[in-house]
């Protein structure tokens, strides 16, 4: 199992967004894309931040009861990321999803978002191979 990569699982197809998307634009993009979260990018490329699932709920509940969207994408990520990099062995990784409750890491290739890993992934792995 320490020769799986995280290279080797995570998605590429991934998509990402700018701190200053408005919050409504990036609740569709997730929706759309059936995605769990997606990394927040600065202009450089640079990741800044990740938006989830939960940290849409906020905004899109206060649209249902006001019948307005408000913020952007910045107003509601969340900046403590945890990160993997693509070369991280897939045990390794396994054992930080059991430790935290993120269901997505975004991979880093050096400093550039390469993709994310789903701990779903991980698990179907270790199962494969358990």
């Amino acid at each position: 199992m320490t020769e799986y990569r995280i290279g080797a699982i995570m998605r590429t197809d991934i998509p990402t967004l700018t701190p200053d998307t408005p919050i409504r634009r990036a609740v569709a993009v997730l929706v759309d894309a059936k995605a769990a979260a997606a990394p927040v990018l600065a202009d450089d490329g640079r990741l800044v931040g990740i938006l989830t699932q939960k940290d849409c709920f906020r905004p899109a509940l206060h649209a249902s009861y006001h019948r307005e969207w408000t913020g952007q994408v910045a107003d509601h990520m969340s900046t403590e990321v945890i990160c993997v990099d693509i070369e991280d062995e897939v045990i390794r990784v396994a054992e930080k999803f059991a430790t935290h409750p993120h269901r997505v890491f975004p991979v880093l290739d050096q400093t550039r978002v390469a993709g994310v890993l789903h701990r779903s992934d991980v698990l179907a792995l270790l199962t494969r191979f358990g």
